[in-house]
């Protein structure tokens, strides 16, 4: 089993910032992406920003050049730093990690989900 767990969500201001952090534990034998989701309540969950193995990088429209995603192979674990945080930020913010478990077996993994809220 592996078991993510997430860390870093809380209030802040407007223009503040936050850095969350998602950690995998578990029978790992690699991770081919890691990513960051955010939903708010009767919307769909949306992609906020990915990171490969590999070390390619996407984002949202929207958080492009106030949020950079990285990854640490050596600790599991994918962070999310967040600048000039905007009040439509707000959002219940999910980790996603594709884990290689045994040769040829990978599954997708969430973690619970932490707040962000960004209000004055």
């Amino acid at each position: 089993q592996v078991q993510l767990v997430e860390s870093g969500g809380g209030l802040v201001q407007p223009g503040g910032s936050l850095r969350l952090s998602c950690a995998a534990s578990g029978i790992i034998l690699s991770i081919t992406r890691m990513a960051w989701y955010r939903q708010v309540p009767g919307k769909e969950r949306e992609l906020v920003a990915a990171i490969t193995s590999g070390g390619s990088t996407n984002y949202h429209d929207s958080v492009k050049g106030r949020f950079t995603i990285s990854g640490d192979n050596a600790k599991n674990t994918v962070y999310l730093q967040m600048n000039s945080l905007r009040p439509e930020d707000t959002a219940a913010y999910y980790c996603n990690q594709y884990v290689t478990v045994v040769r040829g077996q990978t599954y997708s993994y969430w973690g619970q989900g932490t707040q962000v809220t960004v209000s004055s």
